[in-house]
């Protein structure tokens, strides 16, 4: 117990060589709590998001489709197997049929995604229900993102082109019935949502569909030839292979804060052998073993990593759980990433984040603060009183 007292003592009478090691090393702690914070901020609502209003608990898809290679599109549908259409039945799925079109708002072409949806679903948060119109509408839903890029607004009736299952093109006016405000992209840009029987007499499709989503929670994946199932864990890879990209790149950051705090304690550690040489010499003259010098010095750098994690606790506590009431409000050039992020990104503090920083720092403070101390194996007590070094 003699070790940890001396430890602490020597440490507090440094004054202010201690604390400014301590504010820096403090000053690490919270920079890497908050920026992984805003990380996984980031990955939850964009999953959330993406969950919410598109993936459901998961996709199939028909085994030609791939949202990522348009030439797919044309044969990427098929009849749905009656083991999903029981599914769909029983409001636990709900189909999706993508026809690949054209739409030519104020005279200029843009190329679009037709979508076709149940406008009596309830799966997705998608506002399918403003689909629900009289036979003598043609009605479409599409995103704000989209209606920017189109100049398009509620009420306005525009020309859609498609080419239907023969690969004869049709075409129609469609009115935008309204724009929905999202945060998913997947459903917006270039996207535009009709009913799905509308679709399915115009394409030629009759009860078919590209995909099929399963309500959040379902349990069941029945066997449908001819469909692949896409859980989310490979629906949200994208997603998180981002926020990996981005957690690496800071990494530099975490790693440059350290090392200016871990190099502030070697240079301390080491001027305080040297100028301890007769304290040491002392204490060995006590009894004192070198392998019990060694622990003390250790000990008395370690010291430095817990002092940070209570000075950091101190004034980052009430600064995280601000930030993580209040958000950080995004620029609207953040919009235009693709990212399903809202206007606000609320960060995720974890336990095992600040679990697994603390540990992490107090780690490193150790082995630094050990590494000078190598010398003391060498020093003769006789020496030590001196004030030399062997």
């Amino acid at each position: 117990m003699i070790i940890p007292k001396l430890a602490l003592r020597n440490l507090l009478g440094a004054g202010l060589r201690t604390w400014l090691n301590v504010v820096v090393l403090s000053f690490a702690f919270v920079v890497i709590i908050w920026t992984q914070g805003l990380y996984e901020g980031m990955n939850a609502q964009a999953e959330r998001a993406s969950v919410d209003a598109a993936l459901g608990g998961g996709q199939y898809w028909q085994e030609k489709y791939d949202p990522l290679d348009v030439f797919s599109l044309e044969d990427a549908h098929a009849i749905v197997p009656d083991s999903l259409g029981a599914m769909i039945a029983a409001n636990r799925a709900t189909a999706i049929l993508v026809v690949q079109g054209t739409l030519y708002p104020k005279g200029r072409i843009h190329p679009v995604m037709i979508k076709g949806i149940d406008p009596d679903q309830q799966l997705l948060s998608l506002p399918s229900h403003f689909l629900k119109t009289g036979e003598d509408r043609f009605p479409a839903l599409i995103g704000s993102r989209m209606a920017k890029s189109t100049g398009l607004k509620v009420g306005d009736t525009v020309t859609m082109r498609w080419r239907d299952a023969h690969g004869t093109f049709d075409a129609r006016d469609v009115e935008i019935v309204q724009v929905m405000k999202t945060i998913v992209p997947s459903i917006d840009q270039g996207q535009v949502w009709i009913p799905l029987d509308r679709l399915r007499i115009l394409a030629g499709m009759e009860e078919e569909a590209g995909l099929v989503v399963v309500a959040q929670g379902a349990l069941e994946r029945p066997e449908a030839p001819g469909w692949v199932f896409r859980d989310l864990d490979f629906l949200l890879s994208d997603i998180k292979q981002l926020v990996r990209m981005k957690s690496a790149g800071a990494a530099i950051l975490y790693f440059v804060l350290i090392l200016l705090a871990m190099l502030a304690i070697f240079d301390t550690q080491v001027l305080s052998i040297f100028r301890r040489k007769k304290e040491m010499g002392t204490l060995m003259a006590f009894g004192f073993t070198r392998g019990r010098v060694i622990r003390l010095f250790t000990l008395e750098g370690a010291l430095h990593g817990v002092l940070a994690a209570v000075v950091a606790a101190l004034y980052g506590i009430p600064f995280l759980t601000w930030f993580a009431r209040r958000g950080w409000a995004l620029p609207e050039a953040m919009d235009s990433y693709g990212f399903a992020i809202g206007e606000k990104l609320f960060p995720v503090y974890s336990a095992g984040l600040v679990v697994a920083t603390t540990l992490l720092v107090l780690v490193i403070t150790t082995i630094v603060s050990f590494l000078p101390t190598r010398k003391i194996a060498k020093l003769k007590p006789t020496d030590a009183l001196r004030g030399r070094m062997s």
